[in-house]
């Protein structure tokens, strides 16, 4: 269960760096507003909140209820999930902790930014990204895109975690060798008990009765 301090790593970094692009006003922080260079066109950091899903769509209504909802059971069901798997592979476990501190730094934003800032009910909040780079024109739900959608650290989490779990996909399914050596001794251990019981009830069933 180690794995979770990653998660924790990320969500404390991701929460960080929107708080410092949102601002905190109680904490004397007024936040960044528009975009700025950091390589040049390239890599900009552009202030977006995104009202819903990924690329900016909004679903509105329950729909965006749904899917915060979703986002939590989805953390929790992570989290056991990481459990049952703490002697697996290190590559699947590190995976999942990047899922799940990604899933949870954004549903962070869904659930309490909207109170928080006083715009919106719980779960109804926009997720803060501003990671804007220049990559490739494409079409998304009938929108068209110049540069590659504005995204966070929390974003970029999910995707990596992702990519880890396909890299890594065959070597997932296999049990770990300790694992497996382990299983064998357990194995042997009990089938050699087994059979010392067997003989010492034979040798008792043997011997002569006394007169």
């Amino acid at each position: 269960m180690k794995a979770l301090y990653l998660s924790l790593t990320i969500v404390i970094v991701d929460q960080i760096t929107k708080l410092l692009l949102k601002g905190v006003p109680f904490l004397n922080i007024n936040g960044f507003r528009g975009s700025k260079p950091i390589l040049g066109d390239f890599l900009r950091m552009t202030y977006v909140e995104n009202p819903g899903m990924a690329f900016g769509y909004d679903p509105g209504g329950y729909f965006k209820l749904a899917i915060s909802l979703f986002s939590l059971f989805a953390s929790i069901g992570l989290i056991y999930y990481l459990y049952t798997v703490r002697k697996s592979n290190l590559s699947l476990r590190i995976s999942l902790a990047f899922i799940l501190g990604g899933a949870v730094g954004n549903l962070i934003d869904r659930t309490f930014y909207g109170i928080f800032y006083g715009y919106q009910s719980l779960f109804y909040g926009f997720v803060v990204d501003f990671i804007d780079v220049d990559f490739f024109k494409i079409s998304f739900l009938g929108h068209n895109y110049d540069r590659f959608p504005v995204f966070n650290i929390a974003d970029a989490a999910v995707t990596i975690g992702v990519l880890l779990l396909l890299i890594f996909y065959k070597k997932n399914q296999e049990m770990p060798e300790e694992e497996l050596q382990t299983e064998e001794g357990s194995l042997n251990s009990e089938n050699n008990s087994t059979d010392e019981l067997t003989s010492d009830t034979n040798k008792k069933d043997t011997k002569p009765a006394e007169e």
